[in-house]
């Protein structure tokens, strides 16, 4: 039996570890599910007679190495920030490596040394990043092939609510880690390209600049820009590209309500809160409002916000019961942006029952043969509950189908690698639509960069 290691078992593995048990007899598999929480791995391995449950603390070097060593590839699914004393394992006892996570400079500085022990250390290869770059390099890689000259790239993803399970004013619910919803597009101005000409949006000004997309039988979304879209111009080979632009996707509205916590300074994850711990949802809001002997918590928030109380905005503040004497923060030394997510999951959890979504959205623009053309490339998926999400399914398939192709020496490409290659995109594309993740495209006349679909 060949041995898979995978090192971490949270909410995005289930389907992976589901992927693999069913592969496990035909492919001669073991799958030893290592986690901090032996009561969690042995959860998830159950008992089928091809997992092993162990408990691994990552911290402790010998017992880590002693699991990476009795391995034929590893697995990471740890927190980013983790995976660099896996991999450092896996280039001294010489084992190829799959993580979902960005490359990470200590990462990369082992692209050396992982080439010249033959080694595949493949990286990004979950949904986004993953899924977005295999998607958007096999159609930019076609239109080279046919001579064409890229003008304009756009990529979105959104991991929402089903519309099934849709049952709150914001349109969203937590699907994955929720702090990185609270602070994301902090720690610098967002920044990419239009029409040759860079441009910036500063924080303060991010959840205002929204680009509105309609996707076929879904409706209406609004795409607001991840922090750095030109981090991919080289690696996709799009370096004169007059428009580039990523970014992420909510529902219409979402992201003007979302500013109320911006400006109020909720978002904030710099300083801690005097208290916090007893701290109560109402005092919470007060603690960034101006005193006053008379008026209301109520009163000062529409007032600084400029809302009235028949806005809709007003109405999902109401809904989060963000106003509540009596229910506490319960955070001890709690910054701004943990107090407001602690709020948030008691109304945005999934259900047991909730179904989500992941959509992704790509617009190529390019020139050929003197005529311009643009394709739209969109792909929902939908998940099964609270389980079987479809975040799970979106992140755990590409991991366990690239870590088959690299076991079976199908992938041999060596170094840090991306899936951004015709030997790793195609063979992992077609199996992901086997399982019902299937792009649809749509082929129109090429109008340039269209500033009318841009709210601010």
């Amino acid at each position: 039996m060949r041995k898979i290691l995978l090192i971490g078992a949270g909410k995005s593995t289930s389907a992976l570890i589901k992927y693999l048990k069913e592969k496990s007899n035909e492919e001669k598999l073991q799958l030893i599910i290592g986690d901090l929480s032996l009561a969690n791995a042995e959860k998830f391995a159950g008992h089928h007679p091809n997992t092993k449950a162990i408990q691994l603390d990552i911290f402790k070097a010998d017992q880590r190495q002693e699991a990476i060593k009795n391995a034929d590839i590893v697995i990471s699914m740890l927190p980013a920030r983790f995976h660099i004393e896996v991999a450092k394992d896996c280039v001294n006892f010489n084992k190829n490596l799959v993580t979902a996570s960005y490359v990470s400079d200590e990462m990369q500085a082992l692209d050396e040394e992982v080439k010249q022990k033959g080694l595949t250390f493949m990286n990004e290869i979950g949904v986004d990043p993953g899924i977005d770059h295999m998607s958007a390099m096999q159609v930019i890689d076609r239109i080279r092939a046919k001579g064409g000259k890229m003008l304009l790239f756009e990529s979105f993803t959104g991991g929402l609510v089903a519309p099934e399970s849709d049952t709150n004013l914001w349109n969203y619910k937590f699907t994955w880690n929720p702090r990185n919803v609270v602070v994301a597009g902090q720690g610098g101005a967002a920044v990419f390209m239009q029409e040759g000409k860079y441009k910036y949006i500063p924080y303060h000004r991010l959840f205002r600049r929204t680009e509105f997309l309609e996707v076929e039988n879904y409706g209406r979304f609004e795409g607001l820009a991840n922090r750095d879209s030109l981090k991919y111009r080289s690696v996709y080979g799009l370096d004169s590209i007059k428009t580039l632009y990523r970014g992420t996707l909510r529902r219409v509205g979402f992201s003007k309500a979302w500013n109320m916590f911006v400006q109020l300074g909720m978002t904030d994850d710099t300083y801690t809160l005097q208290g916090s711990e007893e701290m109560s949802y109402r005092d919470f809001v007060n603690s960034f409002l101006p005193y006053s002997p008379t008026d209301s918590v109520e009163l000062k928030t529409r007032y600084n916000l400029k809302i009235d109380q028949d806005d809709v905005m007003w109405e999902k503040l109401l809904e989060l019961d963000i106003f509540n004497p009596h229910k506490k923060i319960g955070i001890k030394n709690a910054t701004p942006a943990q107090a407001l997510q602690k709020i948030l999951e008691e109304k945005w959890t999934l259900a047991p029952n909730d179904k989500d979504m992941i959509v992704m959205y790509h617009k190529f623009g390019y020139e050929i043969d003197g005529k311009t053309n643009q394709i739209d490339s969109t792909m929902v998926h939908l998940g099964e509950d609270q389980t079987y999400t479809a975040m799970a399914k979106t992140v755990g398939l590409p991991v366990g189908i690239a870590t088959l192709k690299i076991l079976n020496k199908e992938i041999t490409t060596t170094g840090v690698l991306r899936p951004i290659t015709k030997e790793i995109y195609d063979p992992i594309l077609k199996e992901l639509a086997e399982n019902g993740i299937v792009f649809k495209e749509k082929e129109r006349e090429y109008l340039g960069y269209n500033e009318d679909n841009v709210v601010g």
